[in-house]
């Protein structure tokens, strides 16, 4: 009689979107998993946006991660269907506009430039003010121009992170709530990191810098104009804002810009201030929206931009680095980790 292989087990530091999707796939893969995680209010992807498109992280110089992100996007679709919750899409194409010719111009070079050669020019269509009003016309009469992105569309990040959980539960994954000070205490035959800034204090080898963001998050009343079908990526006289739909409102964003320290996330009244004055600039209609979040996440990013996806030893793996693309790059990081499970 043949004797039964034990099931190999791994233990993943981080509940967040990166080691959620990185446990399911290694659960869907035959290992025993367990997840160690210090809370919500470390992970970056509960203050997203949840944007899925590459073309919005896609600039001059930039290639690898922007080749590595529209490989990811395309994998999404069959997680969605994997967690069974449809409504976890909130948008499924972006508009990319500018509010001024400078500013137009700046999105016709990164079109012509860059992002033409990831995603072709049938899903590319250059716009005019009247065709972009025509897709949301709530949007507003100073829009200059822009273009149509299909295919680049969002996640409700709050509520992936749900489906997640309730995925990792149904496959037997275990979770634990605290803080892991030493990898070598946890009882499994694998350990992956992906604890975000934490990652460093645990493997000290891995160098990430922190990156602060804030978003505002509001919800439409009796009184609002209606939430655009479209993610709306706008560029107001050289500075970067957007607009993801959500079921009950917006989620505006984001900022970036170095923190006073890896736990600070206090939004900063400068930062709501001018999302709020460029959002609105954008579509007017805003103003009467209510106000119910303003939040500050950090991100964990590498020094070349790209996510430190990789064995360390033996024992460890990590996959952190991934700066404000966690959610994009999430379906291409999980099926690396299984393959370096695999060997």
């Amino acid at each position: 009689m043949t004797p039964t292989r034990p099931v190999p087990t791994l233990a993943v530091v981080g509940g967040g979107i990166i080691g959620s999707i990185c446990a399911l796939a290694a659960a869907d893969a035959g290992w025993r998993v367990d997840i160690y995680d210090a809370g919500p209010q470390k992970r970056a992807a509960h203050v997203a946006g949840g944007m899925l498109g590459s073309l919005g992280e896609g600039h001059p110089g930039e290639a690898p991660l922007l080749a590595l992100s529209a490989e990811s996007t395309a994998r999404w679709p069959r997680w969605i269907e994997r967690l069974g919750d449809p409504a976890i899409w909130s948008a499924h194409d972006s508009l990319f506009v500018a509010t001024t010719a400078a500013d137009g111009e700046y999105l016709r070079q990164l079109a012509q430039f860059v992002w033409a050669e990831q995603i072709g020019a049938d899903r590319l269509t250059p716009l005019r003010a009247r065709e972009i009003r025509t897709q949301e016309n709530a949007l507003s009469t100073r829009v200059h121009s822009g273009y149509l992105a299909s295919g680049e569309g969002a996640l409700d990040n709050r509520r992936l992170l749900d489906a997640f959980r309730t995925e990792l539960t149904a496959a037997g994954v275990g979770w634990h709530r605290g803080q892991v000070d030493a990898l070598g205490d946890l009882p499994a035959d694998q350990v992956l990191v992906a604890a975000g800034m934490g990652t460093s204090e645990l493997l000290p080898d891995v160098h990430l810098t922190p990156a602060k963001g804030e978003i505002l998050r509001l919800r439409r009343n009796r009184f609002s104009v209606p939430v655009p079908a479209k993610v709306v990526r706008a560029r107001v006289e050289g500075r970067n804002v957007y607009l993801v739909p959500r079921s009950d409102g917006l989620v505006v964003g984001a900022t970036q810009y170095e923190p006073a320290s890896a736990d600070d996330r206090d939004p900063q009244a400068g930062g709501v201030a001018d999302l709020f004055a460029d959002a609105i600039e954008v579509m007017p209609g805003l103003r009467t929206y209510d106000l119910v979040e303003a939040a500050a996440g950090i991100r964990p990013c590498s020094a070349d931009g790209m996510p430190i996806v990789e064995r360390i030893d033996d024992r460890t793996l990590v996959a952190a680095g991934h700066g404000r693309n966690g959610i994009v790059l999430a379906p291409a990081t999980a099926a690396r980790i299984v393959e370096q499970l695999a060997r």
